[in-house]
């Protein structure tokens, strides 16, 4: 395992709702580093536990057994070091894109000018330009999700928790928004925890994936790639995709998860 003073740690993580010893075990001693500036995907079949463990990293749930630890300090709850972005967008839908976007900055106090110029930045990065003043209902869903990006962005976070965030976006929204994530990752430095059900966009996204079972959930295998570099270095994204080993990375992980399964 990864280890940092400045990582996000799973220091051997059990959890069971309603406390050890009262149920079947959610997860089970999960050891895992989250450095700065990694992409980690987590993939693996329903009831591994994937979502329990960015809870705990996010400070939504406390473990029954081991420690989370973030720059070397126990995580007791949600911080301003980590920013989630969920599957459903949560953003205000009384309010105006910029203005969900500055929420964080608001609640830090900062002044509006400054705040609103800052989101009008962040809109910038993750392709909204221009876009501040409309209302978020009127957005389609791939641009409610660059907003709540942009909004976990303000918050200047050292790690981004991610749960299935692309989910429920059409497949050419979605690769679309693959792309974004890798640059907004590359330009803020940020450690990024990605659960996601996709094999192909593990791949595309993780410098590290790690897989995982149920029963209970734990981790049972990690791999390096650097399908997403090649993108970050002008390689086109398409061509990354179809290429051979790709394909036969698809193949092992695909392996890797439903083996067992289909045997």
């Amino acid at each position: 395992m990864t280890s940092s003073a400045a990582a996000l740690v799973l220091d051997d993580v059990s959890f069971r709702y309603g406390g050890p010893g009262a149920g079947p075990a959610v997860l089970e001693r999960v050891r895992l580093a989250i450095a700065p500036g990694e992409f980690v995907v987590a993939i693996g079949r329903s009831g591994c536990g994937k979502t329990t463990l960015l809870n705990l990293a996010a400070g939504f749930l406390a473990p029954t057994g081991g420690r989370v630890l973030s720059g070397g300090q126990p995580v007791r709850g949600p911080g301003a070091d980590r920013a989630v972005v969920f599957q459903d967008d949560a953003l205000l839908p009384w309010a105006s894109t910029r203005d969900n976007v500055a929420l964080p900055l608001r609640l830090r106090g900062v002044p509006a000018a400054a705040r609103a110029a800052r989101a009008d930045a962040l809109l910038a990065e993750v392709g909204l330009a221009g876009a501040g003043d409309k209302p978020v209902w009127a957005l389609s869903g791939g641009m409610r999700q660059r907003v709540g990006l942009a909004r976990a962005l303000a918050a200047e976070p050292k790690f981004l928790l991610m749960d299935e965030p692309l989910g429920a976006l059409d497949a050419m929204t979605r690769a679309r928004m693959q792309s974004l994530l890798l640059n907004v990752w590359a330009a803020s430095g940020t450690g990024v925890l990605l659960i996601t059900h996709g094999v192909e966009e593990a791949l595309f996204l993780a410098t590290r994936l790690i897989v995982m079972e149920p029963g209970p959930g734990r981790i049972v295998r990690e791999a390096r790639f650097d399908f997403g570099r090649r993108v970050l270095a002008g390689e086109p994204a398409r061509a990354v995709r179809a290429a051979p080993d790709f394909i036969a990375a698809r193949e092992a992980v695909l392996d890797w998860v439903f083996g067992r399964e289909e045997a």
